[in-house]
């Protein structure tokens, strides 16, 4: 799908909307004017009875989890929406086509084009928000002609993948930092490394099935040397808790390209025990600076993290 502009959308939708209510209500909708249809009317008698009725928009989709651009073609870009796949821009977004459409998930968690070959492109499915309505995938894709062909290359029960980076000069050495399930524990989260393209998969960090990888970022000239964040989080119908004491929840390093791990502890990191999700940075002008956006503390106020007297809840009250 090409489009023009997102304003050309935006308008054509709200005129197309506006004609839908005036044909239901007829000419100026007095009396004589047809009745508005019935929509996704059932075909069973038991059902017909039962119709749809608005009941008011329906905004939450519409959020972008990842702007990518070819760093030597700044007017190619991809961008990621958290339910409605990915779009590529060939022209610095004058013009724009969808890409992963007809796969079976729609939503989109990070982007990395190979910095060594911008044709190959790699795409982590499920968003790693935690709403409510965050939407799941079906793990990872990967095209090596620059999306006009898509393949699946699993970690398939990840469900969320919140940062997907790749090897400054060897473009089939991958790194995925997987959220895994919103709503309960599962076993294929923390961070994946391939070193063959996606054709097999390693898990080079794992806390426990309740914490994911929320972040992960390559030094850019000794790509050894690397940083994770790994982050505890749980939804359920009563509540939500990202973090608890002791949870495995904190910044990571390897000096070996990924293969292993240790936990940093190092003067001005919060000692509070309690973590929430991190984002980390590398600066490419001086790569020994190194930057992690902390969430700290219990949240005050919404009951997460906090149990009734007001304190942090315990391993063992996650679920």
């Amino acid at each position: 799908m090409k489009v023009r502009s997102f304003r050309a959308v935006l308008i054509l939708t709200a005129s197309l909307g506006a004609g839908a209510v005036i044909m239901a209500q007829g000419q100026g909708g007095g009396q004589g004017a047809a009745p508005a249809p019935v929509l996704n009317m059932s075909s069973d008698p038991l059902l017909q009875g039962f119709k749809f009725r608005s009941i008011g928009p329906a905004v939450m989709g519409g959020r972008i989890d990842d702007i990518e651009c070819v760093e030597k073609d700044p007017w190619t870009c991809y961008v990621g929406y958290a339910v409605g796949g990915v779009f590529k821009t060939v022209d610095g977004g004058v013009t724009w086509n969808e890409l992963i459409g007809e796969q079976p998930a729609a939503s989109v968690g990070d982007i990395a084009i190979a910095p060594s070959n911008a044709e190959v492109v790699y795409v982590g499915t499920g968003e790693a928000n935690n709403r409510q309505s965050s939407s799941i995938g079906n793990g990872m894709y990967k095209t090596t002609d620059g999306g006009k062909t898509w393949s699946h290359i699993g970690l398939d029960d990840t469900q969320s993948i919140a940062r997907v980076v790749v090897h400054p000069t060897n473009a089939d050495i991958v790194y995925v930092a997987a959220m895994g399930h919103l709503f309960g524990p599962n076993d294929e989260r923390g961070l994946f490394k391939s070193i063959d393209g996606g054709k097999t998969w390693k898990k080079v960090l794992f806390v426990n099935n309740f914490t994911g990888a929320t972040d992960v970022v390559i030094h850019p000239t000794n790509p050894k040397i690397m940083f994770a964040a790994m982050y505890q989080r749980v939804r359920n119908g009563w509540g939500y808790n990202g973090g608890i004491p002791n949870g495995g929840a904190g910044i990571y390093q390897s000096t070996d390209g990924g293969d292993t791990w240790k936990k940093v502890s190092a003067p001005g990191l919060p000692t509070n025990p309690i973590l929430g999700r991190i984002a980390l940075a590398i600066s490419k002008s001086n790569p020994k600076v190194v930057m992690a956006q902390i969430e700290v503390g219990a949240s005050a106020g919404e009951g997460a993290n906090v149990d009734d007297n007001g304190g942090p809840v315990k391993q063992g009250d996650l679920t």
